[in-house]
């Protein structure tokens, strides 16, 4: 029976995966290249961050807060604002929008860049394409997937409080002690460990897939759809299986 090709591109993706920390942990960085993917996986990528941080924790908190006013719970408004967006919302949402901003880019440039031969080329000039093209991605999205996971939960809270005070007229203070007495480090933590975990399968995935096309440039679209594809549904298994771990 044939493996289907989903699922040796998913093989052939854990190898690379492999290669590249294999490599990140013997030192073999291209550092101007890892500057480069640093720009590209953080900076460029913070402003769609802001904008959907800013809308989910108002949006979040309008049907949270509408309810508990309702049932004279408001004091609990800004914790449960807090524990969704640190377990949950902040690192799923996070690396959605990373899965569309910079995963699309990866396996675009890589997948052409196979399709035309540019990995051939430097495979023959001696270079070691996963070291030369996969690592400084994968590390890019080590560093800055946790970085974006915060700004967007602290977005995400501070418009959670601006929208509660506005619209509910819950004090400020009400709302921050109700976030202290409910949230743990160990939420922060489990959010971080989460963000690193889904930046790592965002790499690693996207690289595999663009460095597996084959045919014609017609081909890098469908490769880079396969790719989006398989790290959400990757990304949502691993959710499962890290929260379970972490809070359950």
């Amino acid at each position: 029976m044939k493996t289907p090709r989903w699922l040796s591109r998913l093989g052939s993706s854990a190898l690379i995966g492999g290669q590249a920390l294999a490599a990140v942990a013997k030192g073999k960085i291209n550092l101007n290249e890892l500057i480069d993917n640093l720009m590209e996986a953080g900076p460029s990528s913070f402003l769609v961050i802001l904008i959907t941080g800013l809308a989910s924790g108002t949006v979040f908190n309008i049907q949270v807060a509408a309810e508990l006013t309702k049932n004279g719970a408001a004091s609990t408004v800004g914790g449960i604002l807090a524990v969704g967006l640190s377990r949950e919302i902040a690192p799923l949402l996070t690396a959605t929008l990373i899965t569309g901003k910079v995963a699309t880019a990866y396996a675009a440039s890589l997948g052409t860049m196979k399709v035309t031969e540019q990995i051939d080329a430097i495979t023959m000039l001696r270079t070691d394409p996963v070291e030369f093209l996969v690592v400084p991605r994968v590390l890019a999205l080590l560093v800055m997937s946790p970085v974006q996971c915060l700004l967007f939960f602290a977005v995400g809270l501070f418009s959670g409080q601006f929208s509660s005070t506005l619209l509910y007229r819950i004090p400020p203070n009400v709302f921050w002690n109700s976030v202290r007495s409910w949230m743990e480090p160990s939420d922060v933590i489990g959010m971080l460990i989460k963000a690193t975990a889904f930046g790592l399968i965002i790499s690693i995935i996207s690289c595999g897939w663009g460095l597996t096309t084959r045919g014609g440039p017609k081909e890098v679209g469908t490769s880079t759809t396969g790719a989006v594809v398989m790290i959400l549904v990757v990304t949502a298994i691993t959710d499962v299986v890290l929260t379970k771990l972490l809070f359950g």
